[in-house]
């Protein structure tokens, strides 16, 4: 058995750069459904990709936890991308620059008046998602 059929190329994308390309033995995103785990010879998969972390596990242990803030994820049996709207690694979140986006979104969810363009609300309550899920991670760290 070759090293490749035991790894599988993991790919995570934001808009400014590649962040990560390399090879693993089994990766976990935070699908919008619930979390899957991507192993080598996994079933063709598209799915968005929903606020929280994104773990990347060597050897039987996470090796790297990276905060994404939504995105997609598209999956074949050798490779898994994350085209992320943002990521940061986890252990560059402090939880003080967490409460402050929380508090941010919070902020402006409440000054949305009751007319507010969907748009608008639409955008407020997906960062107020992300805020959240950034302050789990930072917790978790």
């Amino acid at each position: 058995m070759s090293e490749t059929s035991n790894t599988v190329e993991f790919e995570l994308v934001s808009p400014e750069k590649l962040l990560i390309s390399e090879a693993v033995e089994m990766v976990v995103v935070p699908g919008a459904e619930g979390d899957f785990g991507v192993l080598p010879g996994h079933s063709l998969l598209i799915s968005t990709v929903r606020p929280g972390v994104i773990n990347i596990h060597e050897g039987g242990a996470i090796k790297n936890s990276i905060f994404v803030a939504g995105g997609f994820a598209e999956v074949s049996p050798e490779r898994c991308t994350v085209l992320a709207e943002e990521a940061i690694p986890v252990a560059d979140i402090t939880i003080n620059g967490a409460e402050k986006r929380l508090e941010s979104a919070r902020a402006a969810i409440a000054d949305l008046a009751e007319d507010a363009e969907d748009l608008s609300r639409v955008h407020a309550e997906k960062e107020l998602k992300a805020a959240e899920a950034m302050m789990v991670a930072a917790k978790s760290d």
